[in-house]
């Protein structure tokens, strides 16, 4: 397919690299492309960032039929662009499309739109330490339906966002809350797709943890509520003894590609890392004996985010005395020094956009 290109009639300022936060401010263009059952996947075409119109009755603001992806381009000290695994992340975002009983995509066409929309945009991708270009790839269903069903139609696209930190601690540990009240998702549920219903469910419980001064939740199973799945929005990982430990993908748990290339990274360097199921109950008791030496999470927006403190059924635990540990440092400088071409990428995670 050919991909159009509707050129903007004004472009908009660039924010200074130093005033970016997260998801706030957006590019010049956007990418569409719409589905129907006749043409299948049609009209690529890049245009001008901007409003969508929808009907009252679109299928997505009723039921929730919505998938989405997260990724980022990075500039390199020479100036060039480079993204991180895009492949794994638009593959993964076909599965989370199946789960949704949504088309799937061609993923080295929709690729190839991402580059050109990069190319097109490339002087919006910050050049400042720690900064990128997040790329937020979605499918809403478009059907103007009341009535519970997969949608007809529905439309792909792709938007732009320069940021900064996404954590306002930076890369200073952060706290996080346990929850027995509340869950994220259940086994043979969609909580292994990236859908937008699983984070509208991790909301309540996680503005009850900001109150109470902490920053994300950490969600225990759905049955026995005794298991550790998720944190938030990243995955997570907890150094006991000389284990790094991570819970085992079950059905309920979003498979992260930098959880995967956390897991790679340590075991190339001798670590011994373990996908298992993890309870609430051993993180304690690792702790009491002196063995949990760190906890960090991993994700695309963070990256590698240190633990210092976990607040379960009333008691407060400190993990490494609240300072970043040597192996969530490590990691994280690793992979920013990959993503930002500053170190060998031996396992040929970046793609340069040319």
């Amino acid at each position: 397919m050919e991909i159009q290109f509707k050129k903007a009639d004004i472009l908009k300022d660039h924010p200074q690299d130093s005033d970016l936060g997260f998801g706030t401010v957006f590019t010049d263009y956007m990418f569409n492309m719409d589905y129907t059952p006749e043409k299948g996947w049609h009209n690529p075409r890049i245009e001008p960032y901007g409003p969508m119109q929808m009907d009252p009755s679109t299928m997505v603001l009723h039921y929730g039929q919505a998938i989405f992806e997260g990724l980022k381009a990075y500039r390199t000290e020479s100036g060039d662009i480079r993204l991180f695994r895009p492949k794994d992340n638009f593959h993964r975002f076909n599965l989370s499309a199946n789960r949704l009983c949504m088309p799937a995509l061609d993923e080295d066409f929709i690729l190839e739109a991402l580059l050109e929309l990069l190319k097109i945009e490339k002087d919006w991708v910050p050049g400042a330490p720690g900064t990128s270009l997040y790329i937020r790839p979605a499918i809403i269903a478009t059907d103007p339906y009341i009535g519970l069903r997969s949608s007809h139609t529905y439309r792909f696209f792709m938007i732009l966002s320069p940021v900064g930190a996404y954590y306002p601690e930076g890369f200073d540990p952060v706290k996080i809350w346990v929850t027995t009240d509340y869950v994220r998702a259940v086994r043979g549920g969609v909580g292994q797709a990236k859908t937008a219903g699983n984070y509208a469910a991790s909301l309540y419980a996680t503005d009850l943890a900001n109150k109470d001064g902490y920053t994300q939740v950490m969600w225990l199973d759905g049955v026995e509520l005794k298991y550790v799945e998720e944190v938030g929005s990243m995955n997570i990982f907890f150094m006991i003894g000389d284990e790094l430990i991570s819970p085992a993908l079950n059905g309920s748990i979003l498979a992260g590609v930098t959880r995967d290339s956390v897991i790679r990274l340590a075991r190339s360097w001798g670590i011994n890392v373990v996908e298992r199921r993890i309870s609430i109950d051993e993180i304690y008791a690792a702790h009491d004996r002196g063995e949990l030496k760190e906890v960090f999470g991993s994700g695309t927006a963070a990256v590698i985010s240190p633990v210092g403190n976990i607040k379960y059924n009333g008691r407060e635990i400190l993990i490494g005395a609240g300072q970043v540990g040597p192996l969530a440092a490590k990691l994280f400088q690793e992979l920013m020094d990959i993503q930002y071409c500053k170190a060998d990428d031996p396992f040929g995670w970046t793609m340069p956009v040319k």
